[in-house]
């Protein structure tokens, strides 16, 4: 783990790869109340393994970053992964965000093209609906309440929320994931934070705007970014491309991180223009 000190805050990011050649870097950016190491068991290795340096951040409000007390917004969140790019000297770069990372990633080909090589958007969504910015505000709301719910009632509630009915079917794969769940452990002021910055207004035609060569990936049975979502999203943003990545939910590139790391690989890899579109 290394530490930087950014825009006022402490940043906490891994580098892996760096000094090993000319591999192109990578950013990978997590989704609300995520750590970086959550890229650790799928994404770094296959990336890895295809060559490229694969640098992962904890956002701003997960520690070890500094946990945000005092509260930020989505233009603090994209400041920090532009100061990274730059303290790091990786400009322009492939970033992939996912779910809340994913809109950190949008917002910064917006407003930080030059740092973007280009960026790819899963479980992501140019806008929330209404349903989720309702979800969302009243898990802060709890958050803000110091309302401590069942552990085991919080671990169910994710579970049916981020993952594909595949998984929620097999009760092996569910009580692991329910596990994993549970100890997640009680959220902290940043992640309240996070939780609101993560309810999208709608910034679909802002997004015409976005230059940078864009792929979003969806997931068949994800309730938060659903795949109409993701298509609308990419039928917003000029020249970008859409695929969806069948069984699995929200957290798709868990469940499914086979199909998810050939994707990211094959657009990693390709030039933009030539990937195709699918629903």
């Amino acid at each position: 783990m290394l530490m930087t000190t950014q825009n006022g805050i402490r940043l906490s990011y891994h580098d892996h790869g760096h000094g090993h050649g000319h591999a192109s870097p990578v950013l990978l950016l997590t989704g609300t109340g995520a750590p970086s190491s959550v890229w650790d068991l799928h994404q770094v290795p296959a990336l890895r393994a295809a060559g490229f340096r694969v640098i992962t951040m904890d956002n701003r409000g997960i520690p070890p970053s500094d946990d945000g007390t005092d509260g930020f917004t989505i233009d603090d969140l994209v400041a920090d992964v532009a100061a990274l790019i730059e303290h790091l000297g990786v400009a322009p770069c492939r970033v992939v965000g996912t779910s809340m990372g994913s809109y950190i990633a949008q917002e910064l080909a917006l407003a930080r093209p030059e740092l973007l090589d280009s960026a790819v958007l899963m479980a992501a969504c140019g806008r929330s609906s209404l349903v989720q910015r309702f979800l969302a505000e009243a898990e802060a709301e709890l958050i803000e309440r110091g309302t401590e719910l069942p552990h085991r009632y919080l671990a169910a509630v994710r579970a049916m929320c981020n993952l594909g009915p595949a998984t929620l079917t097999d009760d092996d794969l569910t009580a692991d994931w329910l596990d994993l769940l549970e100890a997640s452990g009680t959220a902290g002021p940043g992640v309240r934070t996070q939780l609101l910055v993560s309810a999208l207004p709608d910034r679909t035609q802002a997004y015409r705007a976005i230059k940078v060569p864009c792929h979003v990936i969806s997931f068949e049975h994800d309730l938060v970014a659903p795949p109409a979502a993701g298509r609308e999203l990419a039928a917003a943003i000029p020249g970008a491309t859409h695929r969806t990545i069948p069984g699995c939910g929200h957290f798709g590139y868990l469940e499914n991180p086979e199909a998810v790391n050939r994707e990211l690989i094959r657009f990693l890899r390709a030039e933009p223009a030539r990937c195709e579109e699918t629903a």
